[in-house]
């Protein structure tokens, strides 16, 4: 193997001076005022901070609406997750087996990653609006009483498939780069054994897509729990009843709307721990199962 050898010692440090700045700005610096900002206990005007050291943290955990928050949240990321990887997959072996148009189709499929999360909310709103929706009015039409404002398992349905909707683009990518990396040898040499179909697709593609899987696992996990507070917000703002209202956006909710800085920041370190804890869980224990070829 060559070393790399930069003629300059400065060189290297030059190169990666941008990543590093921007890590420090966007990454350490606001996790450093969280911390601090969870310590503290402002009053009710806003003038004055006090040291309240982890009292903060005793509150919230200690709360049955943060507790409840928590719920949702697994539920919403756990079938975010699974909803979008699922048809994902099932897109891309479909676009696998496409033989004309197949540049087409792949463009169109990925479209809806580049919608913004509000967006994609509110197109999922106006589909489903119990008073002008076309599909609420299919629903009702055939006797379901749909009403995502009132009903909070349906205002949860809606939510996780227009979070699933916005995510399956980017899953469709790498499956799909996922499954052409399979040797076509392997899928030959299994049809003349006398593999059909499915039993190929269960016993050698989706086992040598393990990689691939356990990679979207937890891309998927961080975009449940972080970057869908957008479609959170345009279609049911938490509601109703806070059926809908996941940890990050508790964590507006107090700090930008009740302007209680303290408790919001001590969520948010909070919310920090969990994916944290949740990725290292999922490095040390899932990738165990997981073989790259």
């Amino acid at each position: 193997m060559q070393t790399v050898v930069f003629p300059n010692k400065i060189l290297p440090y030059v190169l990666v001076a941008p990543q590093i700045i921007l890590t420090v700005i966007f990454f350490f610096w606001p996790a450093s005022q969280a911390l601090y900002q969870s310590a503290m206990r402002e009053d009710p005007f806003g003038l004055r901070s006090n040291f309240v050291g982890l009292a903060n943290f005793r509150l919230i955990l200690s709360d049955e609406n943060y507790l409840h928050a928590l719920q949702v949240t697994i539920v919403f990321s756990v079938a975010t997750a699974l909803l979008s990887m699922g048809l994902a997959l099932l897109l891309a072996t479909a676009a696998d087996l496409v033989v004309r148009g197949k540049g087409f189709y792949r463009t169109m499929m990925i479209i809806p990653y580049a919608v913004a999360p509000a967006v994609a909310g509110m197109l999922w709103l106006f589909m489903f609006n119990p008073a002008m929706g076309t599909l609420a009015y299919i629903l009702r039409r055939n006797g379901i009483a749909w009403d995502p404002l009132l009903d909070g398992n349906q205002a949860m349905t809606l939510v996780v498939v227009a979070a699933a909707w916005k995510q399956i683009s980017y899953n469709f990518l790498f499956f799909v780069a996922g499954l052409q990396a399979i040797p076509k040898s392997l899928l030959e040499a299994a049809a003349i054994d006398g593999a059909r179909g499915s039993r190929r697709f269960w016993t050698i593609v989706f086992p040598l897509l393990a990689p691939t899987t356990f990679f979207l696992l937890v891309v998927n996990t961080v975009y449940a729990f972080f970057d869908t507070f957008g479609i959170i917000h345009s279609v049911t703002g938490g509601g109703p009843a806070k059926a809908t209202e996941t940890l990050v956006y508790k964590v507006y909710n107090d700090g930008f709307v009740n302007l209680n800085l303290g408790s919001s920041a001590a969520q948010s370190v909070v919310l920090m721990v969990i994916v944290i804890a949740l990725t290292a869980f999922q490095f040390r224990f899932v990738e165990r199962r997981v073989h790259y070829g």
